[in-house]
């Protein structure tokens, strides 16, 4: 594969400068911290899979020569189980944790390790957040410990709201999150940008709902069918958008086009089935059908799991790791970090960049919509004969956003 090659280029190179190997056959522990109980439990349980997965793939071939260990840690979703899973994988000799679902849990790992690694010079933990994307994480609550390696809430919205631009048949718009940072955010943004791209669409209604909360999201399909909306922004992920978007069907909502941020997500395709086909559409950094080196990773992830490899931003955490350790030619976090700002490598959604100046992975984002699998797209999401196709795709800086992250890097 090319992107093997080119790790082994690397590190090639990096070996005649007498810098890389130093760290070959060392074991790199990452304490991953996310949900493996409650309603979000699904979500939490695939992604670990496919760190698991993912890191027994580059164990096999990274350029490094590291082996890549996880150390599983439940959180349940609450920034206080987070705090404590966090000082569990460090008493662990975690020295990398990785986390992604809700800035809550997020916040509270960058205000820990800010601690940490302020009292324990040497000894520095660094943390890879795969799936967070509250922009307050990479703009006033910016840290030098942390990197963001999926795109933001603003970049996303930034993609979807260029797209819809052009879509004259949107005239009412429905905002419906989950009410916590994230779900703040896509609403707040939405308006925004929508104002400033199409001052002619109408916002019909804004609206929250408990994070993993609500078990029946009948009543809110029933206020978005009287708004008389045309389409539905949405950032719920997990059980909130599966539930909502099966709501949706059994209502009978056939009029009405989603766009959302997660409806690859675990139970999502379930949930839309053939009743969603055409109607619903996602934003992100990748979609199903997407070649090497994700798509024998996702062939070899249904074969062992018989499940979708869904969370691709994770191929991240191990790519830009390996290439950091070939370049600074050790495993330590504090020169590890520097080694990735402004880092740059080829992915398989294009050339990617860690931008230096706030630690927010710059990449291509997609827009893509649920249809029948076939021909170009033949993946077959959950089993349901559909899939999301891509119908564009934007360069790093059409989504990219500006930050007002006054980074403050150890001395």
């Amino acid at each position: 594969m090319k992107w093997v090659m080119r790790a082994m280029a690397v590190a090639t190179m990096a070996t005649c400068a007498g810098g890389a190997w130093a760290q070959k056959g060392e074991t790199v522990k990452i304490g991953w911290i996310d949900p493996l109980s409650g309603l979000m439990a699904a979500v939490g349980t695939n992604q670990l899979k496919t760190f698991q997965l993912l890191a027994e793939d580059f164990n096999k071939k990274n350029a490094s020569g590291v082996k890549f260990e996880i150390i599983p840690l439940d959180n349940k979703l609450s920034p206080q189980e987070t705090t404590a899973a966090l000082r569990s994988a460090m008493d662990q000799g975690a020295r990398y944790v990785t986390q992604g679902n809700g800035s809550g849990p997020a916040l509270a790992i960058i205000d820990a390790l800010e601690k940490h690694n302020s009292r324990n010079k040497g000894k520095e933990v660094l943390y890879l957040n795969y799936a967070a994307v509250d922009p307050d994480l990479t703009n006033s609550k910016c840290s030098y410990w942390h990197f963001r390696l999926d795109a933001d809430t603003s970049m996303k919205m930034e993609a979807l709201t260029t797209y819809m631009k052009d879509v004259p048949e949107i005239k009412k718009v429905y905002l419906f999150n989950q009410n916590y940072s994230h779900g703040q955010q896509v609403s707040k943004y939405a308006k925004d940008m929508l104002k400033k791209k199409r001052p002619d669409v109408q916002i019909v209604g804004d609206d929250f709902a408990p994070l993993a909360q609500v078990r029946d999201f009948a009543p809110y399909v029933a206020k978005i069918k009287q708004s008389g909306a045309d389409t539905v922004i949405t950032g719920n992920w997990g059980s909130d958008l599966a539930l909502l978007l099966k709501a949706a069907n059994d209502a009978g909502l056939n009029d009405v086009k989603f766009y959302t941020y997660y409806a690859f997500g675990a139970g999502a395709p379930t949930a839309m089935g053939a009743q969603s086909d055409g109607k619903v559409y996602v934003v992100g950094y990748g979609h199903y059908n997407m070649g090497p080196p994700i798509q024998p990773l996702m062939a070899e992830f249904r074969k062992k799991f018989n499940d979708d490899l869904t969370q691709s931003s994770i191929y991240h955490v191990f790519a830009l790791l390996d290439a950091a350790f070939v370049k600074a030619g050790t495993t330590d976090p504090l020169k590890v970090a520097a080694t990735l700002e402004g880092m740059k490598i080829k992915s398989f959604n294009g050339e990617v960049e860690m931008r230096k100046t706030d630690h927010q992975l710059q990449q291509g984002l997609y827009i893509t919509k649920w249809e029948k699998a076939g021909g170009k797209y033949p993946y077959d999401a959950e089993n349901t004969g559909y899939t999301f196709v891509p119908v564009k795709y934007y360069e790093p800086y059409v989504a990219s956003t500006p930050t007002s992250c006054q980074m403050k890097r150890p001395s």
